[in-house]
């Protein structure tokens, strides 16, 4: 076991976490049979299976349950030696893996993208995660450096530091009744269709407890996962919605979306860059979070200042009414 190797324990952390032999290959930049071949010379060297595969489908043995814990812990033990060297080298380059909610990627890579032009020897690592609790697994097992989200985990010790501010809108489609109220109440909104994240999303936890202050009770006609189906399904006029307004820049720009200026809206939260507070950064990671603080605010507030201002009066429609 003492021979297993850090590219073994690599193929087996990625098959696990993907789910597939052929994506972890693209991920590792190695074939399928060189990822097949790491993992059974693992099982030979563990004198056990850790995977039952099944067709396709990958699953792991308990043994593989078992071994994931440790194969995890020396992987980021190992990251965080070559992080601690790194700072005294005091170099700026080598991998930097960000983990983000799904609602970060409407912004995010442009600000990635920013970044590389001031740190050209940065190699770029994004995991989008659907839901908060997998980003908080992602940051408890040391599988990214930075997390860009929302509300700070309280189970994990971490330090998180906000960098901008995060609107939440109720919208509608185009020529709903309800965008001819000037301010509608939560009751106004309650009497229509809602289209809801799920449960575990950041995003549901803030309109319910909207509507909790407010005393309504929601009806929610559908709970769908992803931001951009419950867009396809507002625009196509199956309901109102409550969303991120970086969410909604493109269909608010063409006019396919328009923010419902309902009472005590907008709902404003704060992003978070979010790390460890046992985990030294690289220089790498220093100098994203750094650019995050100090870059981030003003790329949101300009693209946000155009909605927000508009929620301050009645929408014209509702004037003229």
């Amino acid at each position: 076991m003492l021979n297993i190797s850090i590219r073994q324990l690599r193929a087996f952390v990625a098959v696990t976490r993907l789910g597939s032999f052929a994506r972890a290959a693209d991920e590792l930049h190695v074939t399928p049979p060189a990822v097949t071949q790491q993992i059974r010379e693992m099982e030979t060297m563990l004198g056990l299976p850790v995977f039952d595969r099944q067709g396709r489908k990958v699953v792991l043995t308990t043994a593989g349950e078992y071994f994931l814990v440790y194969a995890r812990r020396l992987l980021a033990v190992l990251k965080e030696a070559d992080d601690a060297m790194a700072r005294l080298r005091r170099l700026e380059d080598g991998l930097l893996t960000v983990g983000m909610v799904s609602t970060a990627k409407y912004f995010v890579p442009r600000l990635l993208a920013d970044f590389r032009l001031e740190h050209p020897g940065v190699d770029l690592h994004l995991q989008v995660t659907p839901r908060r609790d997998m980003l908080v697994t992602l940051l408890e097992n040391g599988e990214c450096d930075l997390a860009i989200m929302g509300r700070p985990p309280r189970e994990l010790a971490t330090r998180a530091e906000p960098f901008a501010a995060h609107p939440h809108v109720f919208v509608a489609p185009p020529g709903h009744p309800i965008l001819r109220v000037g301010h509608p109440p939560a009751s106004a909104l309650a009497s229509h269709a809602l289209i809801a994240r799920e449960a575990a999303s950041g995003t549901r936890a803030l309109m319910d407890r909207y509507f909790t202050a407010q005393r309504v009770e929601p009806r929610i006609a559908m709970e769908m996962p992803s931001n951009e189906t419950i867009k396809q399904a507002v625009m196509a006029g199956m309901g109102l919605s409550f969303l991120s307004l970086h969410t909604l820049h493109l269909e608010l720009q063409a006019g396919l979306l328009e923010i419902v200026a309902a009472v005590d809206t907008p709902i404003i939260r704060t992003w978070n860059v979010v790390h460890l507070q046992s985990k030294v950064l690289s220089p790498a990671a220093e100098a994203f979070r750094y650019f995050m603080i100090e870059h981030a605010e003003n790329h949101l507030a300009e693209h946000d200042r155009r909605w927000l201002e508009a929620l301050k009066s009645p929408p014209a429609a509702a004037a003229a009414a």
